[in-house]
């Protein structure tokens, strides 16, 4: 039992250590696009599927709303317009030019995640991505994708989490 401790532990540092040594400037650079919307009075709308709606949650206590979270208009959007449209169309109603999009996928190739994304840039939101593995079609779709460098979908959770934390923090300190 301690040997499977120890190793999810190796493997959470092991992930940090990596994200230290590379996605500093990305990490800065995500704080400088959300001070400047909000210092503009622009909105940060954040989303994702299944857990990265639970993290879309935690970010948006920092700043921003987490357009996953209320299930009567989701679930209104879903019946009406399919899965694949359900943050495309908020987006659509609420979001507007200099506002911010944070879009989650741990894979990077959500559709309903992109789509959304895709209408942002369209109308003159930044984008945000936050992903694993190899960023996937976020990497297209986003001004600025934060790839956690991991193939495991727990320390991708993880470290969007760790990494909004660092965000929040970068942002507090632009002021």
């Amino acid at each position: 039992m301690f040997e499977c401790i120890q190793n999810e532990l190796d493997s959470h540092r092991v992930v940090a250590e990596k994200i230290s040594k590379t996605l500093q400037s990305y990490i800065y650079t995500a704080s400088i696009i959300i001070h400047e919307s909000i210092k503009k009075e622009g909105s940060i709308y954040i989303f994702g599927n299944g857990k990265n709606s639970i993290i879309a949650q935690y970010i948006a206590s920092y700043f921003g709303e987490n357009i996953s979270s209320d299930t009567v208009t989701m679930s209104k959007l879903i019946a009406n317009y399919g899965i694949d449209k359900v943050y495309e169309k908020q987006i659509e109603s609420r979001a507007k030019s200099g506002d911010v999009l944070i879009g989650i996928s741990t894979s990077g190739n959500s559709k309903n995640v992109l789509r959304a994304l895709s209408l942002g840039r369209n109308i003159g939101c930044k984008t945000i991505g936050l992903s694993g593995y190899d960023g996937g079609s976020l990497n297209e779709f986003c001004d600025i994708n934060i790839v956690i460098p991991s193939d495991n979908t727990h320390r991708i959770h993880e470290m969007h989490i760790v990494i909004a934390n660092i965000i929040y923090q970068a942002f507090k300190k632009l002021d």
